[in-house]
């Protein structure tokens, strides 16, 4: 655990697809106006609040709304390093620890020196076709590459360091982060892995008369996922998808940026989390 964490430059921001986040985000900057803290209050798509929080503004940003919302945040807040507080309006909330009835302890808590700051790896998928860089980006869950809209299963081989790991025909295969393993991966039939692990999972997603297990890599490893056929799409934390051609190569390896989040207690606090959502059986994945 690391040492505890008081912010003192705060910024609140409201999932946009939540109504009723914004609301709950400006309860929120009323409270820290009480404290003496006057923190802006914005949707997470705002331009100019987004370009604060790159530029450094801020050194913590509450994210109101569901997983999805925690997601985008951490694609906007990990390469500056701004740790991230996320208040649960959705179902699930995998990625956070404090529900909406809640939040006013936990900014007690806050306030009291009893947070501390939890680092999540991230992956860098990069989309290269004949030798040449189409583009990259970030994952804080898991990259993708699987069936588009037609019905027939893909072909794929996935090679680990230069070398040919397995070949697949299935719907998918999805190269997680731990923090991924309970999302896309799970719902796939991989394991749970805490969310401290630096490292990458690989899961094939309805595999037919091809390999079907998990693969757990090492950070270090360079992952390429080639296609072997049309009709295959790319998607990186559950974003629109990106059209695939035969032989595009899909490589993934660790980020060099740490997604940040605010937490309390001890780190125990996952395996309660998730033990609540099994209980509930009602699993999903964050979106």
């Amino acid at each position: 655990m690391s040492m505890p964490f008081i912010p003192k430059r705060i910024v609140v921001t409201a999932y946009p697809k939540m109504p009723q986040a914004f609301s709950e985000a400006e309860a929120m900057t009323a409270y820290l106006k009480e404290k003496g803290i006057d923190a802006p209050c914005d949707s997470l798509y705002n331009e100019d609040l987004r370009k604060r929080v790159k530029k450094g503004d801020f050194d913590m940003l509450i994210a109101v709304g569901g997983d999805g919302g925690v997601l985008r945040a951490g694609h906007l807040c990990a390469p500056c390093g701004v740790p991230i507080l996320g208040v649960n309006l959705g179902r699930l909330g995998f990625l956070i620890q404090i529900e909406r009835n809640e939040w006013r302890g936990y900014f007690e808590k806050l306030f009291n020196g009893e947070a501390w700051i939890e680092n999540r790896m991230m992956l860098r998928a990069e989309h290269i076709r004949a030798g040449e860089s189409l583009g990259s980006s970030n994952a804080l869950n898991e990259v993708v590459v699987a069936r588009g809209q037609t019905l027939r299963p893909v072909r794929l081989t996935a090679s680990v360091d230069g070398r040919q790991l397995a070949s697949y025909v299935a719907d998918g295969l999805i190269a997680s982060t731990a923090t991924g393993s309970t999302a896309y991966a799970l719902a796939a039939g991989g394991p749970i892995l805490p969310p401290e692990l630096r490292n990458i999972l690989l899961v094939p997603i309805a595999p037919h008369l091809s390999v079907d297990r998990a693969v757990v890599l090492s950070e270090g490893s360079s992952v390429s996922i080639v296609v072997k056929g049309e009709n295959s799409v790319l998607s990186v934390d559950g974003q629109p998808p990106t059209p695939l051609m035969e032989d595009d190569q899909v490589k993934v390896t660790a980020a060099d940026v740490t997604a940040q989040f605010v937490r309390f207690g001890d780190p125990g606090y996952f395996y309660r989390n998730i033990t609540a959502h099994m209980n509930e059986n009602s699993l999903g994945f964050p979106r």
